[in-house]
């Protein structure tokens, strides 16, 4: 690993434990990601992770507070611009979106039900993209 590799590692790994803590799976290669969404059965909260200030004063801490309050079947995340190959192999799962980080993607029963881009992220407070999400999250749990 080379040194700008290894002083990253070191700057996100503490953006990977927030969510990790909090009970996200990190998927980390293309092979994770297709071999947990292959046999994925109910809800899920997908969080497309970021080094951005809105991924850590927004995206991060809302999405914690949201599945406290409705808590889904899953919790999986991805670090957008540092496991590119699991991102990208994410991101193909729902081709009809174009890439944004931080993002959230709600996934149902196989398919993407609801996502979240960074325009709906970055010009919000936390309380309203929590808000948000709970509502997202109790039509597709509850259905």
């Amino acid at each position: 690993m080379n040194a700008y590799d290894e002083y990253m590692r070191g700057i996100v790994q503490p953006m990977r434990e927030e969510l990790v803590q909090s009970g996200f799976t990190e998927l980390t290669t293309a092979e994770d990601v297709e071999h947990t969404l292959q046999d994925l059965k109910g809800s899920a909260v997908i969080v497309i992770n970021s080094v951005c200030g809105c991924a850590a004063g927004l995206a991060r801490p809302a999405v914690r507070e949201a599945v406290v309050e409705v808590k889904p079947d899953h919790l999986l995340t991805v670090f957008a611009g540092q496991d590119k190959e699991a991102t990208e192999a994410m991101r193909s799962h729902f081709p009809e979106v174009p890439p944004s980080s931080p993002s959230v993607a709600i996934w149902n029963d196989g398919k993407l039900a609801y996502f979240i881009p960074r325009e709906q992220i970055e010009n919000f407070q936390k309380e309203q993209i929590k808000d948000h999400l709970v509502d997202v999250l109790t039509n597709v749990v509850s259905q």
